[in-house]
């Protein structure tokens, strides 16, 4: 009975006893562009929807998995075309948030949730200890020692970094329409998110949400706090509306409208007092 309702649960005790990961398994992390001349540093914590065969399918249907419950849709691609546009570093990770959320720390009770929106999650209901930490171990921190790697490599060679993290956000949460086209999420540094705001101001028709559709905390977030408050590195997470970058096309328009605005942001961060 026990073993039967684990499969159902899409929960295998080797999570224990040994590894999570499988060679069949997708490394969680990827970087473009590791020598990339740009100061823009990318990072795209929602990436992927990928689930370890291990876990099944969590107990969760094929349809909620490529939902934004489980991933940022498009967010990769808009990443992917803006790290090419301006010759930037990117880190990306490859795991559903529902095995991990990379950016929430490790203690939150929504570090693996047993619930996103409305949707429940089996294979994370009563999660052993145990089991958290091997998805902690294998996921999240590879993901952000990469990040982490990266970061102080450009910094012990002299080389400014701005830290970009590119998500998407749902239009829709829990039966609440989302108006905005583009939010810009910061928290105690507003250098970076104060100039793009002036210049997207400038663009007729765009809704821009300040720190909308939410705003970062110290526990609510972690990419953000963690490697560019920390740091004291300028900073920004930028949350596109993924109905506006669903197909090819439209991930490239937006591709391209941020790097005009980070270019000009960049410029004007320079040539102020505040500085990089």
């Amino acid at each position: 009975m026990m073993a039967r309702r684990r499969a159902e649960r899409g929960q295998d005790m080797t999570e224990i006893n040994n590894r999570l990961l499988t060679p069949d398994d997708p490394h969680p992390v990827s970087v473009e562009r590791p020598d990339g001349a740009s100061p823009v540093f990318l990072a795209c914590d929602h990436a992927g929807n990928r689930i370890p065969g291990r876990l099944g399918s969590l107990g969760v249907a094929d349809a909620e998995l490529r939902r934004h419950i489980a991933w940022d849709p498009g967010a990769a691609e808009v990443a992917r075309g803006l790290s090419a546009r301006l010759d930037a570093t990117l880190v990306l990770q490859a795991y559903s948030r529902l095995v991990i959320d990379c950016n929430r720390a490790t203690h939150r009770p929504d570090s693996i949730a047993a619930i996103s929106e409305h949707t429940e999650i089996p294979g994370n209901r009563d999660l052993h200890p145990d089991h958290a930490a091997v998805r902690a171990r294998e996921i999240f921190h590879p993901y952000h020692d990469t990040i982490v790697a990266a970061l102080d490599a450009r910094r012990a060679k002299g080389r400014d970094s701005v830290l970009v993290c590119v998500h998407s956000f749902t239009p829709v949460y829990k039966g609440e329409p989302r108006p905005w086209h583009i939010g810009l999420l910061y928290n105690r540094d507003d250098r970076l998110a104060r100039a793009l705001m002036t210049l997207m101001a400038e663009e007729p028709g765009l809704c821009i949400g300040d720190n909308q559709p939410y705003a970062i905390s110290d526990e609510s977030d972690y990419t953000i706090p963690v490697h560019g408050e920390q740091r004291g590195i300028p900073h920004i997470e930028v949350e596109i509306r993924h109905d506006l970058i669903e197909s090819a096309d439209s991930q490239r328009e937006w591709a391209g409208r941020l790097e005009g605005w980070l270019n000009a942001a960049l410029a004007r961060l320079a040539g102020s007092s505040a500085g990089f």
